[in-house]
């Protein structure tokens, strides 16, 4: 999917505010119990992905993210196919309070082994 300027540059100035894990961290961080949330739509997520991982789509993560993870110091690791999404999830996370916030650099497909962003 081609995104526009915008887009790319509200996602670039995300990363810059945020910290992204490689998908090494990510499989160390989940398996010491960090909450994974897949930040795509539900068909995304219906297609495929991280085995473990919660279904909050970008579109409702501000309004349901304080009853899937109540504890602000929780480690949450956000995603989404290339990582743009994922970026601006884990921003709002982090302006919400969430301290422990990560993203995936390169999202899904890189956890993957591929390599586009979304």
């Amino acid at each position: 999917m081609k995104h526009s300027p915008e887009f790319l540059a509200l996602a670039d100035a995300a990363r810059k505010r945020i910290k992204e894990a490689s998908p090494e961290e990510v499989k160390q961080l989940a398996a010491k119990g960090a909450v994974v949330i897949d930040v795509r739509d539900a068909h995304e997520f219906a297609a495929g992905h991280i085995e473990g991982a919660i279904n909050v789509s970008r579109g409702t993560l501000e309004m349901r993210i304080s009853e899937i993870v109540p504890d602000k110091d929780a480690s949450v690791v956000c995603y989404c196919s290339g990582g743009n999404r994922g970026a601006l999830a884990t921003d709002t996370l982090q302006q919400m309070g969430y301290k422990n916030a990560v993203s995936i650099c390169g999202g899904l497909n890189a956890f993957q082994g591929k390599d586009k962003k979304s």
